[in-house]
């Protein structure tokens, strides 16, 4: 996808895993062929930014080689599989991704944003994740005794779900669902959430999801240790830090900017030290920051984001949840934040409880402005 600083190339990890090699990998190739950037996206991409056309070519048999794009381009054209990043294998969202994964073939084809989640562990992760059809646990305080643990296949923007009695039947319901969208005229409205058709009789929405969990933590975990992205964003030179030690097997992707590195063992003395450019403070207020690129790096923007972003960070200036969008687009962010700062015609509009294409309470500020508007005005916003 062109972009204002060259290609964008989005690489879609298998079930969210990349084994160190391939992580070294795309390192080497960010380096090689783009601008030695990488983003990490809010529906568990990895994406290579300053991509020439003519590196492009080469790039991607680099990627094909190590198994970090299909060879087949229509491969590449079937919804993502997002899954919890918690999943192990022979688990129920291990089960289910492989299932659905040996017949994605047979869902037709869909609008290209569309994407499925498969999140079957105790405390669904995903909830908030961009993603069309979800697979679930089921609460079992809604049914009966014998079907606790059962999974549950619901359409993004309904609260309530199909339970079903095993993976393959959850596999199944999803595809029939997938067809009923476009026969229903979901192509129109792009997104199951839009699409307002009322779901068809034989996948009744009865039952609600169990409880929602917290995504993982920044520190320690039982497989290795989990380090946030400043904006979703990192250097190749830094990933490859964060990998550094030979212990480590592996590396899962997450929507929420953070990386779960597998294999570190206590006592290592990664485990100890973060790599300069990664985050290992839960209450790092660049946590709760959304930032698009920004100018340059968006043709569509007309102010340059990640600046400010860090100046407000390291002021500290904002508690509570905060998006930085270079246009009225809002593209990193698609939900209402505490505040919202909207680039338009090389300044910005100060918004609050609401997207980046709400009513603003301040137009035409200056980063300078911004700071000062939000200094004076700290505790009446409750920032």
């Amino acid at each position: 996808m062109a972009s204002g600083d060259g290609l964008l190339v989005r690489v879609r990890p298998r079930f969210g895993r990349l084994t160190r090699d391939q992580l070294l990998a795309l390192c080497e190739a960010a380096e090689a062929y783009g601008s030695g950037l990488i983003e990490l996206t809010s529906r568990a991409n990895l994406q290579l930014r300053g991509v020439s056309e003519a590196a492009w070519p080469g790039l991607m048999e680099a990627l094909v080689e190590h198994g970090l794009v299909a060879a087949d381009p229509a491969a590449e054209r079937h919804p993502q599989l997002l899954l919890a990043p918690d999943w192990r294998v022979g688990d129920a969202t291990h089960e289910v991704a492989r299932l659905l994964e040996a017949r994605i073939n047979e869902l037709p084809a869909l609008p290209a944003k569309w994407g499925l989640a498969i999140d079957a562990g105790d405390a669904p992760l995903l909830s908030k994740a961009s993603a069309d059809l979800r697979i679930e646990l089921a609460a079992s305080g809604d049914l009966p005794a014998q079907a606790s643990g059962a999974l549950l296949v619901r359409a993004d923007g309904r609260s309530l779900g199909t339970p079903v009695d095993s993976p393959s039947a959850a596999v199944e319901l999803l595809i029939r669902l997938a067809h009923w969208f476009v026969a229903s005229g979901g192509r129109d409205a792009g997104r199951m959430r839009r699409h307002e058709a009322p779901l068809p009789p034989w996948a009744p929405a009865s039952t609600p999801p169990a409880r929602a969990g917290k995504p993982m933590a920044l520190g320690s975990h039982p497989t290795g240790r989990v380090l946030g992205l400043p904006f979703g964003r990192a250097s190749a030179a830094t990933l490859r830090a964060a990998v550094g030690s030979e212990a480590v097997s592996a590396v899962r992707v997450t929507p929420w900017r953070r990386l779960l590195i597998e294999g570190v063992p206590t006592g290592e003395t990664f485990q100890e030290q973060t790599p300069p450019g990664l985050l290992d403070d839960e209450c790092d207020p660049r946590l709760a920051m959304q930032a698009c690129p920004g100018a340059p790096h968006c043709e569509q923007a007309s102010v340059a984001t990640l600046g400010l972003a860090r100046a407000l960070a390291e002021r500290q200036l904002i508690a509570g949840s905060m998006h930085l969008s270079g246009c009225a687009k809002g593209c990193a962010c698609r939900q209402p934040t505490d505040l919202c700062l909207t680039g338009r015609d090389g300044r910005y509009d100060l918004i609050i409880g609401d997207r980046a294409d709400g009513a603003p309470a301040a137009t035409g500020l200056s980063e300078s402005d911004v700071i000062e508007y939000l200094e004076k005005n700290r505790d009446a916003l409750r920032l």
